[in-house]
């Protein structure tokens, strides 16, 4: 089903392969993750722009949200507010889909390269940990990761008033997030733990040079300095 990106993915990975030195594999999938952050970082950083516009304007849509309660007028009046000021509210579900997508076509690339054993590839990284092996240390890594993104997760949702919600289903939505924050690492490690260590250091590498860009985006973007930034 998604051919047109596992091909060239793969394609990539084994270029990558060949002209790094020993041909190993956890170099390979941390330039692969390197190159596909820096392809997707237009997305981010507009997303994260327009998420920021938003939290700027916070006090005004609350106050379009405190007069208009019924959820159609409400909804009419913020989509005219969005508009007056340039603001696209959906503008973070688009990368949120491309990195899915890319997520699933790289688990078929790396399924299929560690599932293999390729003799031109080295699945031994740094000459002592077997990638094709399920690893217990990468998978806490993996977990640890993904605590530092769902704390700054949590920071930006806060900070981004909800469109078209009343304060108790925003209250509601905050705890939820919070719990998610609790469950999710947990998760990874439960998943990572199931999987060959590859996976698990595409999971490291990806979440952690995400958190570093994002960290990076929310400073230039923030609601102070949103006005100033292009």
């Amino acid at each position: 089903m998604l051919n047109f990106l596992v091909k060239p993915i793969s394609d990539l990975l084994m270029f990558l392969s060949k002209i790094v030195p020993g041909h190993d594999l956890g170099i390979v999938i941390i330039l692969l993750t390197l190159i596909i952050r820096v392809v997707l970082f237009p997305l981010s950083r507009q997303s994260i722009r327009a998420q920021s516009k938003m939290a700027s304007h916070k006090d005004q849509i609350k106050e379009i949200q405190a007069k208009y309660k019924i959820k159609e007028e409400q909804s009419r009046e913020l989509m005219k507010f969005y508009k007056e000021k340039k603001i696209n509210p959906f503008s973070g579900c688009l990368p949120l889909i491309v990195q899915l997508v890319i997520l699933i076509a790289l688990y078929q690339v790396f399924i299929g390269i560690l599932n293999s054993q390729d003799t031109s590839v080295n699945y031994i990284f740094l000459g002592f940990l077997d990638l094709s092996k399920k690893n217990v240390v990468l998978a806490v890594l993996a977990g640890i990761s993904q605590i530092f993104a769902s704390i700054l997760a949590m920071k930006r949702t806060v900070s981004i008033p909800q469109p078209g919600a009343s304060e108790k289903s925003a209250a509601m939505q905050k705890n939820l997030n919070r719990q998610m924050s609790y469950v999710l690492p947990v998760f990874t490690v439960f998943i990572a733990l199931k999987l060959p260590a590859g996976l698990a250091l595409y999971w490291v590498a990806s979440t952690t040079l995400g958190v570093i860009q994002d960290y990076y985006l929310y400073k230039k973007f923030s609601p102070q300095n949103i006005n100033t930034c292009k």
